[in-house]
C-alpha cells in the first residue's frame, strides 16, 4: 500500500484498487451507484435521482470535506480505470465509523474488503484514529462478512426506528482498536436503543 503525503483523504493503492478523493467530475459515476434500489436497501436516503442531486450529495459528504485537517472519505477505483465504483469513509469521532458502497456488478469480488484492508492498514500507521466502528443490517450478511475479514469484531445488536426512511432495522455493531490500545465497546447504540447480544456462529 502506498498514500500521499496529505492528511485528509490522502491517496491510497492496494493489489486491485486506488482510493483516491472525489473530484467534481465524479458525479455521474456517483449517481450511478447511488440510483440503484438494490444497492441502495441497505442505505439511510433514498435512491438519487437527478445529476443535480448527486451533485448536491458529492458536494456536501466529500468535497467540503477535504478542506478540513484530516479526514477518510474515498472514492474505490479499479487500477485501469480511475472512474468510481464505489465508496468507504470514516466517520467524525467519538464513533468513527466505517462505511462502504459498491455498483452491483463488482459485489462478490473482495473489492470492498480489500478497500478496507488498505484503509485500515493506512490508519494503523497514521494513529490518528484510536479505533473504528461498523454497522450492519441484519439482513445484509455480506456487510458483516466485510467486518469480520478486516478484523473487526461483533459487540452487540439494536433495534433502530433508521432515518431519513423511516424503517425499523435491526443492526449489529462491530468494532476494532488501530493503536494497540484496550478501549472499551462503543456503547452510543446500547445506551440509546434496544439492545442485545446475539450468539453468532
Amino acid at each position: 500500500m502506498t498514500s500521499a503525503s496529505s492528511k485528509n483523504s490522502p491517496t491510497l493503492t492496494s493489489n486491485r484498487l486506488i482510493l483516491r478523493r472525489f473530484v467534481p467530475e465524479d458525479t455521474a459515476a456517483l449517481l450511478r451507484l447511488l440510483q440503484d434500489p438494490e444497492v441502495n436497501t441497505f442505505l439511510p436516503w433514498s435512491p438519487l435521482q437527478t445529476m443535480e442531486q448527486a451533485a448536491q450529495f458529492l458536494q456536501q459528504r466529500y468535497l467540503d470535506s477535504y478542506s478540513q485537517p484530516v479526514g477518510y472519505r474515498y472514492a474505490i477505483c479499479l487500477k485501469e480505470d480511475t472512474t468510481p465504483i464505489g465508496y468507504i469513509n470514516v466517520g467524525e469521532a467519538p464513533s468513527y465509523d466505517l462505511g462502504y458502497g459498491l455498483c452491483r456488478e463488482y459485489w462478490h469480488q473482495g473489492i470492498v474488503s480489500e478497500a478496507a484492508a488498505c484503509l485500515l492498514q493506512h490508519l494503523r500507521q497514521q494513529q490518528t484514529i484510536p479505533y473504528l466502528t461498523a454497522t450492519h443490517d441484519v439482513n445484509n450478511p455480506h456487510s458483516g462478512d466485510v467486518m469480520k475479514k478486516i478484523g473487526m469484531h461483533y459487540c452487540y445488536s439494536y433495534r433502530e426506528q433508521w432515518q431519513p426512511k423511516d424503517i425499523s432495522v435491526v443492526f449489529r455493531m462491530y468494532q476494532c482498536n488501530l493503536d494497540g490500545a484496550s478501549h472499551p465497546v462503543y456503547r452510543e447504540y446500547w445506551d440509546r436503543y434496544p439492545h442485545w447480544i446475539e450468539k453468532l456462529s
